[in-house]
């Protein structure tokens, strides 16, 4: 059986996609069994090869359901101190699951993550097999499984393929050369943006989420001009009707927040200067999502080598610092100051010192639980040179900003504080403030 497993589970995998529930059921009973009565490393590979990059959504959900119940079966030490095939195989399709556009496929790739997090070679694994592109996305989701559990499964999103002959109804009636004409990202982007046509204010529940199809449709769309149609889409119902948008803010930024880091660099630019544009319209209205949108903001961005992408980073990270209650900015601030590498971290760096600031007077205690943490890694791992192993950049400068920031507020209690740290950690802050006398 194992000779012929590849093409048998490409079959199934791809009937998993049908409409007809009773095929979909056979379909996941013949998997089922396949996983049980298969060795377990052949099974794993087989649905990889035949589902891990297919178009159908439903056949990615299927596969990543019962590529999470082999690797529950398997357990994580057969994994991770197992043979190299396996884990070089596994790593990287976790990590394009639970960035899948379907919340189900998220949920099952942060499942196989959660299985396996507790063993002791687990992140030294996450850091050798997950490719670096995908590696701070699936940090954040470790880090977030540790703080909060794996959660419910989610109900997931209808599907929208195949929406793209509705898509006037959200603003896809221009021909595609206007839409080409709109990837100039010029001065003209604020007009035509305006431009989009208008739909009415859904009247009704089934309206509406007929009306949020549409635009998730749009926004996941395959053709890039659909999915800049979809932002600016956004960006108008942001205007002209907010009470809709913040009524499903999750379901569609859900959707929005791929488009912040799109393949396509125009796509990508275009979706950060709409959220510049749409922060100081949604402000705190933007608190259940902010989680999700800061990495997809800064984790590439702010390293980004091209000049418009890099800018239009900037410019979100500064109008959430001015249109947000800083405190929903500390958690998420404090994870990429530590966390990530290069021009990135040293911008967080000097971005939660200016939070620090701005925050302390009416949050003290909450700053120094957090923001004390991301000092001490610095101080404690960064060489005379003013660099960190394996983050890239020197981060002296940005350290200094924050030691000054939180001297400023906390005075000599942060000496006291930093007394119960290692020397060299008291040494280099010393110093640092010394520097700053």
């Amino acid at each position: 059986m194992d000779q012929e497993l590849d093409n048998t589970v490409k079959v199934l995998l791809h009937k998993a996609g049908e409409s007809n529930t009773f095929i979909r059921e056979e379909v996941d009973k013949a998997l089922k069994a396949m996983v049980n009565n298969v060795t377990p490393a052949r099974a794993l590979c087989s649905l990889i090869n035949g589902g891990q990059s297919h178009l159908h959504s439903a056949v990615r959900r299927c596969t990543a359901q019962h590529l999470s119940d082999i690797v529950e079966r398997m357990g994580p030490e057969r994994i991770l101190s197992g043979t190299k095939v396996v884990a070089d195989r596994v790593f990287p399709a976790i990590a394009r699951f639970a960035q899948d556009s379907s919340q189900q496929t998220r949920y099952y790739g942060r499942k196989m993550l959660f299985s396996m997090m507790t063993h002791p070679d687990f992140d030294k694994t996450l850091e050798k097999y997950v490719p670096t592109k995908d590696l701070p996305y699936i940090k954040e989701s470790v880090s977030n499984l540790r703080e909060k559990g794996l959660g419910e499964m989610p109900l997931d999103t209808p599907s929208a393929k195949g929406r793209r002959s509705h898509t006037g109804s959200v603003g896809h009636s221009r021909s595609s050369s206007t839409s080409r004409d709109a990837l100039n990202i010029t001065d003209r982007e604020t007009t035509e943006v305006r431009e989009v046509t208008r739909k009415a204010a859904p009247r009704n529940s089934l309206e509406s989420e007929e009306y949020v199809k549409d635009i998730i449709g749009l926004l996941n769309g395959k053709d890039f001009r659909d999915r800049i149609n979809g932002i600016k889409q956004l960006l108008s119902d942001t205007e002209n009707n907010q009470g809709f948008v913040v009524a499903n803010i999750v379901k569609i930024f859900d959707a929005f927040k791929s488009r912040l880091h799109d393949s396509n660099s125009k796509v990508n630019q275009v979706a950060l200067e709409t959220m510049h544009k749409m922060i100081p319209l949604l402000k705190d209205n933007l608190s259940p999502v902010i989680n999700m949108l800061i990495p997809a903001m800064v984790d590439n961005n702010l390293n980004s080598k091209n000049p418009g992408i890099y800018a239009a980073a900037t410019n979100v990270i500064q109008a959430l610092c001015q249109h947000l209650d800083n405190y929903l900015l500390l958690q998420p601030f404090c994870t990429k100051a530590q966390f990530l590498n290069g021009k990135a971290k040293q911008d967080m760096t000097e971005k939660l010192a200016d939070l620090v600031t701005e925050l302390y007077p009416r949050r003290p205690y909450a700053v120094e639980q957090k923001v004390l943490a991301v000092l001490w890694h610095l101080l404690g791992n960064m060489t005379n040179s003013g660099s960190l192993p394996g983050a890239g950049g020197n981060i002296r400068t940005a350290t200094a900003k924050l030691s000054k920031a939180l001297f400023a507020q906390m005075g000599p209690s942060l000496l006291t504080h930093a007394a119960s740290q290692p020397p060299h950690v008291k040494k280099s802050l010393e110093e640092f403030l010394e520097i700053a006398t």
